[in-house]
């Protein structure tokens, strides 16, 4: 009698078909504790990207620094977040995905111990540069981890539990944030993180490690220096769009990055990842609705605000709901994003940009408290599966040996770019008097959404997935 054909999860990096049905597998106890690690560590990175926007008031009086610096203690932690995270994700692939999430965790931790005992505003924006760094470690070498320690027909969703804890804090952490700085201290801000860092450290100990068995020997220097300094330009471009000299140097940058890929032979990033179609366009989407994600989150409290002060019976209640009804919403789209078959990602994707758009629109012409909540945990759900969708559904679309690789690529264009929320409100009115708007965030996630419509069109008799 013939033996039975192996099944296709026996490889330790066999890609699945979109429409492979993989059998329920329960995840072993290594599995397990490095989700528990990276959830942690997810959570912390958002927390700490959100948590202290509320208290700079109150650091810049602690600290007494000047109305310029004090934005850095932000601008620095994502700069430094964003643009490393490609050489994160390769160092991951390279010497080991455990090894660097441990390591940034613990830079993570040891930096936010800095951050709360720093006794002046540079030493705190030091620290904060520092914690970026362990940040964009995390981040894609936690997400890698996953894709290759749970069976394939898992990891997705384990993924997608992991971001629906961060999610929790990206919508909680202003809110939170400012409670602690107000009734505690801004400091207790990062001795938060401290504990959970820690924590998610001795949990990614018992994690099983994973690398990439085609590695080359060594970093890409020179691909590592250009795309970092063509994603920090770029980030500093959108923070400040007049600033014409930023995008200039983010382009030769980015130029020089391209050339320096194509003559290296073990490059940081594989040009030829660029040419996955699926890849591209849930990196691009995901992006818009990051963008429009801190847009919702900048511009629905400041709505609020001014109609409980019209509807004074509102006060009581909608403050919890404000922020309670969102924040559950948001994170519920990682664990529901992580249940989207690879095959489904970019239609789903498509769906929920567009109906992101339209619950944005209904934030921008609400009328009442009520009809601003509803839209707004609308458009937090849409925002939240889309979000999760740009990591779930890019994981999948590559092998799994690049999964580092990928997801760094991913979570550094959805950093870099997360300053174009705010640029679409047009955050420069309120310093004027006027009132920031939803409507150019709304239009965006439509005109995505469509795009993403024309390209699953055209490329329906075109499947096959690279790098």
């Amino acid at each position: 009698m013939p033996k039975p054909e192996p099944h296709p999860r026996s490889g330790p990096y066999t890609r699945c078909g979109p429409h492979t049905r993989l059998p329920h597998t329960r995840l072993g106890p290594q599995a397990r504790w490095a989700s528990a690690a990276v959830a942690t560590g997810a959570f912390c990175v958002q927390w700490d990207s959100f948590a202290l926007s509320p208290a700079l008031p109150v650091v810049r009086d602690a600290l007494h620094g000047s109305a310029t610096a004090t934005p850095w203690v932000v601008s620095g932690y994502l700069l430094a977040a964003g643009s490393l995270m490609p050489v994160a994700g390769r160092l991951g692939d390279l010497y080991g995905r455990r090894r660097m999430l441990i390591l940034g965790l613990s830079l993570f931790g040891v930096t936010s111990v800095l951050c709360a005992l720093a006794p002046s505003l540079p030493l705190l924006v030091a620290a904060r540069v520092g914690q970026g760094a362990g940040g964009a470690l995390i981040m894609p070498s936690g997400l890698a981890l996953l894709t290759n320690t749970c069976p394939p027909g898992r990891a997705r969703r384990v993924t997608g539990r992991a971001l629906g804890l961060a999610g929790l804090a990206t919508v909680c952490g202003p809110f939170l944030g400012g409670v602690l700085a107000r009734s505690v201290s801004w400091r207790a801000v990062f001795w938060l993180t401290v504990p959970l860092a820690l924590a998610a450290a001795l949990c990614a100990r018992r994690a099983a490690e994973s690398r990439a068995p085609d590695a080359g020997p060594s970093l890409d220097a020179a691909g590592a220096a250009t795309a970092t300094g063509a994603l920090a330009c770029l980030a500093r471009w959108l923070d400040d769009t007049a600033a014409w000299a930023w995008l200039a140097g983010a382009a030769l940058l980015g130029a020089l990055f391209v050339r320096a890929e194509r003559r290296s032979p073990d490059p940081l990033v594989d040009l030829a990842l660029f040419r996955n179609r699926p890849y591209v366009a849930l990196t691009v989407a995901g992006a818009v609705a990051n963008s429009a994600t801190v847009a919702l989150l900048y511009v629905v409290p400041l709505m609020l605000q001014l109609m409980l002060q019209r509807d004074q019976e509102w006060l009581g209640s909608a403050a919890g709901v404000a922020f309670l009804a969102p924040a559950a919403a948001l994170a519920a789209g990682g664990p529901t994003a992580g249940r989207v078959r690879p095959a489904a990602a970019v239609p789903v994707m498509a769906l929920c940009l567009a109906a992101a758009a339209a619950a944005l629109w209904a934030c921008e012409h609400a009328t009442d408290t009520s009809a601003l909540l509803l839209a707004s945990t609308g458009a937090a759900a849409a925002l939240g599966v889309a979000g999760g969708l740009a990591l779930t559904g890019t994981q999948a679309a590559v092998r799994r040996e690049r999964a580092g690789e990928a997801s760094g690529v991913t979570k550094a264009v959805m950093t870099a770019t997360a300053g174009a929320g705010l640029a679409l409100t047009g955050t420069a009115t309120t310093s004027s008097g006027g009132r920031p708007s939803l409507a150019l965030p709304a239009a965006a996630c439509l005109a995505t959404a469509a795009a993403l419509v024309l390209v699953r069109v055209r490329g329906r008799h075109r499947p096959g997935r690279h790098g």
